[in-house]
């Protein structure tokens, strides 16, 4: 992809275990205790319920293979080792597998708060609860089967879709509070106050066709997020000609941004993790 992570995925040993420090282990205990307090009355109860389901350890690193067992079982996921950074076609291709891909590495302290590519804690606590839940599980399977086959053009439009739902999709089911389940919010303890709380994010209700042409960017909080009804629209949209979508999508052409211009590699440079 061009761009270099300036950190290394330790690999497993033969059984799939990693062997985390002291440190690492303390940095994940942090983290999680503190997310876990600010996603209350915030989350959706399908991320809590996947949480309970994994039961995903708060003191330590969990490994890849003991939250790779609960995903078999429950929607016939598993979690792969991946490099930093990996290309668009071997993201893809796990999705396709129901693999998700997670780098093995804890950021640093100096970047407790926020880092631009995806850590371990990014990726198992932001990511894996939902993918206990039949709704979001088979929408990401089939997000990688299409992007797998889609052109490159067709991939930038695919990126938005990702963006909008995975990492940073609002769901407000009727008669309910609005509640976070993209991962990139989950995982971010500024992201999830800013998302639920700001005056200043707009929210729209979810229009697939408005996703496919709404520019992003990774490096700044962000000025807009999409509202679901509930994860049922989710099964809908694998219902639909999406690439079919996507074409109307490049006819139409792109939303005006709401953000200051920037490189538009940052635009799709997500999905490279």
């Amino acid at each position: 992809m061009g761009k270099l992570s300036k950190y290394v995925s330790p690999l497993p040993d033969a059984s799939g275990v990693v062997r985390y420090s002291d440190e690492e282990n303390a940095i994940w205990a942090e983290l999680y205790a503190r997310q876990e307090k600010a996603v209350q009355g915030k989350c959706c109860d399908e991320f809590l319920q996947g949480l309970d389901l994994i039961g995903m350890p708060k003191d330590r690193v969990p490994q890849l293979p003991e939250i790779s067992r609960v995903l078999r079982r429950e929607t016939g996921w598993e979690v792969a080792y991946v490099p930093a950074l990996i290309p668009f076609s071997e993201f893809f291709k796990l999705l396709a597998n129901k693999q998700f891909p997670a780098a093995t590495f804890v950021r640093t302290r100096e970047e407790l708060d926020y880092l631009q590519e995806p850590d371990i804690f990014h990726e198992l606590f932001g990511h894996t609860p939902l993918l206990t839940n039949p709704h979001f599980a088979e929408f990401t399977h089939l997000y990688g089967k299409l992007g797998l086959a889609a052109s490159k053009e067709d991939r930038v439009f695919l990126a938005r879709l990702y963006w909008f739902t995975v990492e940073f999709g609002l769901v407000q089911k009727p008669g309910e509070a609005m509640r976070i389940y993209g991962g990139g919010i989950l995982s971010s303890i500024g992201e999830t106050d800013y998302a639920y709380s700001s005056n200043v994010a707009l929210r729209k209700r979810f229009d697939l066709l408005d996703v496919l042409r709404t520019p992003y960017r990774i490096d700044i909080m962000q000025p807009l997020y999409y509202v679901l009804e509930d994860f049922a629209q989710l099964t809908e949209i694998t219902k639909r000609d999406l690439m079919a979508d996507v074409a109307e999508a490049r006819k139409l052409g792109l939303h005006a941004p709401l953000y200051p211009p920037k490189s538009p590699t940052l635009d799709v440079a997500k999905l490279a993790a």
